[in-house]
């Protein structure tokens, strides 16, 4: 970590992607033009990395991520739809609680805008084929109107992404940040968490 930026968390399901480490790379870069120090999961997992795949080895990669949150001022989050589903990478959820839990800044970016609604609907219709129907009223609080074909409720009406996903960002101060272009998106979540980080010192 730079000593002269203040260093932020990239978390997002970044790290499964072709070319990890190129992404990373050019997001870090965009991080210094607003004076923040990108910190990729990978910074952390130098020893973890020269183990075989398995339990151990990803347990390693979770305990050197959290000691990077704990060292991180604040977090930028990829909230994009995961292997085609409308749900966001849910290591990347469980993230965004734990940094919630410490407190700390965190704004999140997209290049999907629709609401977690119509990924809902579309993920049914053009790959299940299957259509929503409309939930029941019951005395039950609900969080939508709409469920599944297996009876689930499609939640958090009116959102990109869950309700404690986006929730949390919101009362940590953040927004979720949308554009078509990948790094344009990231480019836009940086610059309000710069803003929000250099004016509180």
């Amino acid at each position: 970590m730079s000593e002269n930026l203040m260093p932020v968390y990239l978390a997002g399901d970044l790290v499964f992607r072709p070319e990890a480490l190129a992404l990373f790379a050019k997001l870090k870069s965009i991080c210094a033009e607003y004076d923040l120090d990108g910190v990729a999961p990978f910074d952390g997992q130098a020893e973890a990395r020269l183990l075989p795949p398995g339990r151990e080895t990803i347990l390693a990669f979770v305990r050197a991520d959290r000691d990077l949150m704990d060292r991180c001022a604040a977090g930028l989050f990829c909230i994009d739809p995961f292997r085609r589903s409308p749900d966001m990478d849910p290591g990347t959820a469980v993230e965004i609680g734990y940094m919630m839990g410490l407190g700390k800044p965190m704004e999140a970016y997209t290049v999907d805008g629709r609401l977690y609604s119509e990924k809902v609907e579309a993920y049914w219709r053009d790959v299940l084929k299957q259509d929503l129907r409309k939930r029941e009223e019951s005395d039950a609080p609900s969080s939508g109107s709409m469920e599944d074909p297996d009876g689930m409720l499609v939640h958090s009406e009116g959102l990109l992404q869950n309700g404690m996903v986006e929730g949390f960002i919101g009362m940590a101060g953040g927004q979720v940040s949308i554009h078509g272009d990948f790094f344009q998106a990231f480019r836009k979540a940086a610059e309000r968490l710069s803003l929000r980080l250099y004016a509180r010192t």
